[in-house]
């Protein structure tokens, strides 16, 4: 199963893939590339360091969305790499129904709640503010509505009563980075 990763920051949940490739843990899955729509993007930098090639694919016109010419390279991008599993890890763009079509049910998100709760953004910062006692990720199925894709895995994280935001978000992503490796391995299984 050919992966492609595209992220918009450090790309701390795409080295925990990488990481899983390495040691043989990512099933017969192979992450093929990686695509940011950030020049100066961390996660551009894991391409040298793991041997993947690591693109900055031009994302214009807009700021927040993936619409129009920068969809359209998107697209054509990943079309090229011959992607099987599209996986946003960190890629901060709404898609728009032409990329959701390209890439029909192989697309999935990691996002840090337990969805449906906290779904948007800072669902950390949510989870905490909203004093709930357990929160954690979820790996979902990417639909035109935001975080609202069929689930695929979760892994739940307890809020200890002494926890900051800080401590929090450190076990949530430790979560994320076990969860998101398993998910993409459990997948590629499943297609052989």
């Amino acid at each position: 199963m050919r992966v492609v990763i595209l992220g918009s920051g450090r790309g701390s949940n795409a080295e925990a893939i990488l990481q899983a490739q390495q040691a043989g843990r990512l099933g017969a899955a192979q992450v093929v590339q990686i695509f940011s729509d950030k020049p100066e993007a961390g996660i551009l930098a894991l391409g040298p360091r793991f041997g993947v090639p690591a693109t900055f694919v031009d994302p214009a016109p807009f700021k927040t969305k993936l619409e129009g010419p920068g969809e359209d390279r998107f697209i054509d991008a990943i079309r090229a790499a011959r992607a099987d599993l599209v996986v946003l890890a960190g890629f901060m763009r709404v898609l728009k129904p032409k990329f959701l079509g390209a890439f029909a049910d192989r697309i999935i998100n990691l996002h840090p709640s337990l969805l449906p709760a906290f779904a948007g953004l800072d669902g950390i910062g949510q989870a905490f503010r909203a004093g709930a006692k357990v929160t954690g990720c979820t790996v979902h199925y990417v639909t035109l509505e935001v975080d609202a894709g069929k689930i695929i895995e979760q892994a739940s994280v307890a809020v200890a009563p002494g926890d900051t935001l800080e401590a929090l978000a450190t076990k949530v992503h430790a979560a994320e980075h076990r969860l998101l490796p398993a998910v993409i391995a459990r997948l590629s299984r499943a297609t052989k």
